[in-house]
């Protein structure tokens, strides 16, 4: 009704799952990255918790577009099952035969026999076995147990079935429970997805905007912004009944900017509540959720930007196309166990030993940094350069366009996060920051994910750094190399002025993207709109922001899905 008036091809807010809204927050990458850790960690439990409308299914659905073709995926999406409803259903999502000994009696056994077989012989040729059960707070204890116990199917070298368990914070707690200690004890990767943070809310409102057509400002003030937040609790689903409803008041009054006001009238209709004012929640001790979650972000800001490294996994990254980033540049609410304890300790920003999850203290990062002044840059250059086995042309020059004659290409961001390095997987320049805020380059080498710590390198000099430390120092400048396609022109040439390149980018897209249509269609389409759906649909599956535009982001990830020969961060 109102999307005209604003100039909006359709309406931005509807809160069904369409794939061309998907926005992927720091938060959601992260818990894409448990996701993915858990299915390459070899069985066990992984869960993914989260409050109503925090985007789980949005996560869930990224993850099911990751798993690797070798998986056989079951989703069960009803929990309210008993033991052996629930068996009969994970063997049918698996296509396994099962039926009862005795006519008319099946029984637990008669499913879980040819279920253990089918896993014996998925795993002996080759196959991985996964089993997503959605809304898992629904289960009932008995069934919680049923399930640890088909983790106990494995061979003497991994487990058989990964399991994970998707569902709203009464999981964490049921899961807590002494009587379920030890499944706990089988949880290889858990984490609570929390609501956007108020620049990321901002940033979720113009997204969806500009998807439905938008081409001018935003429709909403700044303060209509902050009062959206507050409002909407940082909560997706929330912020789009509430900028809906706020749309349609400002469409109903002629207005063309939504106001606070037309906000607040908006959320009391739609919320059917009012907020607590500050001085009241401040006499009762109860403060609106948004406050305490803002709260607790600038508390932890340091170093729950290192929440991704501080974990060992590999959270996701944005920016399909270009150098922006698509997210805040790494700091988070809503942070992991871990983080949280870090932001606990001593906030000394590495003027003292720090001790990595073996208990063996570190070096501090600050007498590190200390030592490499005066830093120059080109010095930097060079050794990130080396990794690429370019070892010449690099003195007295720009090293980016040095690099160029290798058939390599400079990328540079200015707010990067963690979770983008990490996605990207390989070696970069990094900016740090010492106590009396000099610069100093370093090259960012290696990351152990058993130690959870980075290596760093700068004038010949190593140090290993835990990520809390890291996180501290660094305030997002980041730049790294990347391997172009063959025939890509130097000097910022695009893919379109080479067909060389165009050719590789359909290569690669088809070993990584099936196709959604029929090949008779693919053949009669229009090859430019074929290549563009299909980078929409890795950009999705990596967590990227879906612009269907091969941009560097998306050249290095198909890259690293092809196997392309280019150096890698992690320690194998």
């Amino acid at each position: 009704m109102y999307a005209p008036f604003f100039g909006l091809e359709h309406a931005p807010f509807s809160i069904a799952p369409d794939p061309r809204y998907l926005f992927m927050s720091d938060r959601h990458r992260e818990a894409l990255a448990h996701l993915l850790y858990g299915l390459e960690a070899g069985g066990g439990f992984v869960l993914l918790t989260g409050e109503i409308g925090t985007g789980k299914t949005t996560v869930c659905r990224c993850f099911l577009e990751q798993i690797p073709a070798h998986c056989n995926v079951a989703y069960v999406f009803n929990p309210k099952l008993t033991v052996g409803e629930l068996l009969r259903s994970i063997c049918d999502e698996f296509g396994v035969v099962h039926a009862a000994a005795v006519p008319g009696a099946e029984t637990v056994k008669d499913c879980l026999d040819p279920l253990n077989a089918f896993l014996l012989r998925e795993h002996a040729a080759g196959r991985n076995n996964v089993l997503i059960i959605d809304e898992a707070q629904s289960l009932a204890p008995e069934v919680l147990e049923q399930l640890r116990l088909l983790t106990n199917l494995e061979t003497s070298e991994r487990k058989l079935l990964q399991i994970v368990l998707i569902g709203q914070p009464e999981l964490r707690t049921m899961v807590a429970q002494p009587a379920l200690e030890q499944l706990a004890q089988r949880v290889i990767a858990r984490f609570h997805l929390g609501a956007l943070t108020p620049d990321e809310t901002r940033q979720y409102i113009a997204h969806r905007l500009a998807v439905a057509g938008l081409k001018g400002p935003l429709p909403f003030s700044a303060r209509a912004l902050e009062r959206i937040h507050q409002r909407a609790r940082g909560v997706p689903r929330r912020i789009n009944l509430l900028c809906d409803r706020a749309l349609l008041g400002a469409y109903a009054g002629g207005v063309r900017e939504v106001d606070e006001a037309i906000v607040e009238r908006a959320a009391q209709e739609v919320f059917d509540a009012t907020p607590p004012a500050p001085a009241a929640a401040a006499r009762t001790g109860r403060w609106p959720r948004w406050a305490v979650a803002g709260a607790g972000a600038l508390a932890g800001a340091a170093v729950i930007a290192g929440v991704g490294w501080s974990q060992g996994w590999a959270p996701q990254a944005g920016g399909g196309s270009g150098g922006a980033p698509t997210a805040a540049g790494g700091q988070r609410a809503g942070a992991s166990a871990a983080v949280q304890a870090a932001a606990s300790a001593p906030a000394s920003a590495g003027s003292a030993a720090v001790r990595p999850a073996d208990g063996v203290a570190l070096p501090p990062l600050q007498g590190f940094l200390g030592a490499a002044l005066p830093a120059p840059e080109d010095a930097a250059w060079r050794a990130l350069a080396g990794a690429w086995g370019v070892r010449d042309g690099l003195d007295g020059g720009d090293a980016c366009e040095a690099v160029q004659r290798q058939d390599l290409r400079c990328y540079r961001q200015r707010r990067a996060g963690l979770a983008l390095l990490r996605q990207l997987d390989r070696p970069g320049l990094l900016t740090l920051y010492t106590a009396a805020d000099e610069a100093v380059p370093v090259v960012l080498s290696r990351f152990d994910t058993a130690r959870q710590i980075a290596v760093l390198e700068s004038g010949g000099r190593r140090l290993e750094v835990s990520a809390a430390d890291l996180a501290q120092a660094w305030r997002g400048e980041f730049a790294t190399l990347w391997r172009a396609p063959p025939g890509l022109p130097p000097g910022g040439g695009t893919l379109a002025a080479s067909p060389a390149a165009l050719a590789w980018l359909d290569a690669q897209l088809a070993r990584s993207v099936a196709p959604a249509e029929p090949a008779a269609a693919l053949a009669a389409g229009n090859a430019a709109t074929q290549r563009r759906a299909r980078i929409h649909r890795f950009q999705m599956a990596q967590g990227l922001v879906p612009d269907g535009r091969a941009g560097p982001l998306t050249l290095m990830l198909l890259n690293r899905a092809a196997g392309v020969d280019e150096p890698r961060l992690h320690t194998p």
